[in-house]
């Protein structure tokens, strides 16, 4: 989903293309919003030093940095950037990721709830995009929490490509994680979705 351009994520995101924001969690206080948040970048202290001066930024806490990772607790004044999840019964399911301006997101709602969250999105008018649905009866999920982390950064740094645009080290140095765990989540992952929406079976 594109944020409105006067959202603090979405104009220091925008400053900071090559960086990804993730909103480990949030909720509203007051007429604010009181968040954990992460920062990926090269030069992470650039990025945190540009949010901890923002104007809609108030009292950012680092809690842990490193070469090419920060973490922070903050408050901030973008109280509206979720409230229409609030109001549509769909909690909002974390992390959500902000790279350039454009919002990424994950929600698990019965038909119903999904139909009216669409009801509320198009009634603010923000352009979205809906990347995938996946649909199922069974309560157990297809994927591991941690399959489905690592296949949705594969994805989204364009591992799947065709030329891959990421390397396997790559994607491992991103993760955190050394090569072959970060092969082996992924190969699992990737066929208990192929088993279940191209062979039709687990």
């Amino acid at each position: 989903m594109t944020l409105p351009e006067d959202i603090w994520v979405a104009e220091v995101s925008t400053s900071f293309p090559d960086a990804t924001f993730r909103l480990l969690t949030g909720v509203p206080k007051g007429g604010r919003a009181l968040e954990l948040g992460e920062v990926r970048a090269e030069n992470p202290e650039s990025v945190t030093d540009a949010i901890r001066v923002h104007p809609d930024i108030f009292e950012y806490d680092q809690l842990y940095g490193d070469e090419h990772r920060a973490i922070g607790q903050y408050e901030a004044d973008e109280k509206g950037l979720y409230e229409f999840l609030w109001e549509s019964s769909v909690p909002p399911e974390f992390p959500i990721v902000v790279e350039g301006g454009e919002m990424e997101f994950t929600l698990t709602a019965t038909r119903a709830q999904f139909e009216a969250f669409g009801a509320a999105l198009e009634d603010t008018g923000r352009r979205y995009d809906l990347l995938t649905v996946v649909h199922t009866d069974e309560q157990e999920a297809l994927l591991t929490d941690r399959q489905r982390e690592y296949v949705t950064v594969a994805h989204r740094h364009g591992y799947f490509d065709v030329p891959r645009e990421c390397t396997l080290a790559e994607l491992a140095a991103i993760l955190e994680v050394d090569k072959s765990s970060a092969s082996e989540t992924i190969r699992r992952g990737v066929n208990r979705l192929v088993g279940r929406f191209i062979v039709g079976h687990d």
